[in-house]
């Protein structure tokens, strides 16, 4: 099996392609990124890619047919990753999460790709005020323009001619846990980074939010799931929440939870300040049926530990994190502002063409 994985270079990327290689170990695996996040590691082994067969280094936007032929499954996580790009990039944001997405798909399609797999988001239920948790069949209503890219691809990606190419449009939880590209600008993670680095859980909001999480080990296993599921299991086209029931939780509940792992942090919650409108819990029963042997295994109290341990071991203490790499619109302002990239965010200068094993 030949597996290409778009954006490999990012947060979930490289705990994918880890997954993929002790899952999958004679499968060739490509990986094909921009490589805006590649020196952004939080590991002190060695680099994530070295279990590709191949690293392609390239723009999404790029992608085209021949680039796309022979692989039998593509797994496309490139994409403006979070609220805060999305509303500083927001026509880039629709360039790359909507229509680059929907290119890649025709392409991959066009190329007999069998399965193609795309990221997606809970995000779209924006506000679900009423505390139903929200079904697949459910209104959406988002709130941000990284929430809308993700719901006008799945409607493209509904319509699109697919040459019976098999399409899973996983809407994810928010993604939660160590990864050799940590992000800190995702809810728990950055709960983690502030104990550690400030001795305090600062939530800005007054906690009620709902949010789902998803630990990026399991939405590996989910996409393993979906580049094998068949047909039948769920149609040639499927839009599917991936997590778990248990894992509906709101905000303060994380932070205190972070607070009983750190016991030296203060937890502070604004309890005066006016509700994040973005509050949903969400109804997992579909992933479920679908796939009972891919669900999720990991915890809350197991999450908080590894993030405390692993930062720990790496000396993490950062007050300042908030202003690291380790925030991706961070570093896509540093790149602006160095003149790698302009403000479509496009190289300017000619990218590196690698081919090759990578070492």
């Amino acid at each position: 099996m030949r597996i290409l994985i778009t954006g490999n270079m990012g947060y979930v990327g490289p705990v994918v392609a880890a997954h993929f290689r002790k899952i999958f170990p004679a499968a060739t695996l490509v990986g094909h990124d921009r490589g805006w996040f590649g020196h952004c590691l939080t590991t002190q082994d060695q680099l994530p890619e070295t279990v590709l067969d191949e690293q392609r280094f390239g723009d999404v936007r790029d992608l085209g047919v021949e680039d796309l032929r022979g692989f039998d499954a593509v797994v496309h996580l490139a994409a403006i990753s979070n609220d805060p790009m999305g509303q500083r990039f927001e026509a880039v944001t629709d360039a790359i999460n909507h229509q680059a997405s929907v290119a890649v798909a025709k392409a991959a399609a066009e190329a007999g790709v069998k399965r193609f797999v795309f990221a997606s988001s809970c995000s779209v239920y924006g506000i679900a005020g009423d505390g139903n948790a929200r079904v697949e069949s459910d209104q959406l209503n988002p709130l941000t323009a990284y929430a809308r890219s993700k719901i006008d691809t799945e409607n493209s990606l509904r319509a699109l001619d697919n040459s019976g190419m098999v399409i899973s449009c996983l809407r994810f939880a928010t993604a939660c846990g160590m990864s050799p590209r940590l992000r800190l600008d995702l809810v728990l993670n950055d709960f983690v980074a502030g104990a550690l680095a400030n001795k305090e859980v600062s939530v800005l909001s007054d906690g009620t939010p709902w949010r789902p999480l998803i630990h990026v080990r399991d939405m590996a296993r989910a996409i393993e799931w979906a580049i094998t599921r068949r047909p039948e299991n769920g149609g040639h086209f499927l839009t599917v929440n991936v997590g778990s029931e248990r894992w509906n939780y709101q905000v303060r509940d994380l932070a205190e939870a972070v607070g009983r792992a750190m016991p030296e942090a203060k937890v502070s919650i604004a309890t005066s300040a006016p509700p994040d409108k973005r509050s949903y819990k969400v109804d997992f029963s579909l992933f479920a049926k679908l796939a009972p042997q891919h669900q999720p295994q990991e915890t809350l109290d197991g999450a908080i530990a590894e993030l405390r341990d692993r930062l720990t071991e790496q000396g993490f203490s950062d007050p300042n994190y908030r202003k690291s790499f380790a925030i991706r619109l961070v570093t896509l302002e540093k790149l602006i502002s160095s003149g790698a990239v302009d403000s479509n965010l496009e190289a300017v200068r000619e990218l590196p063409q690698i081919r090759g094993e990578a070492a």
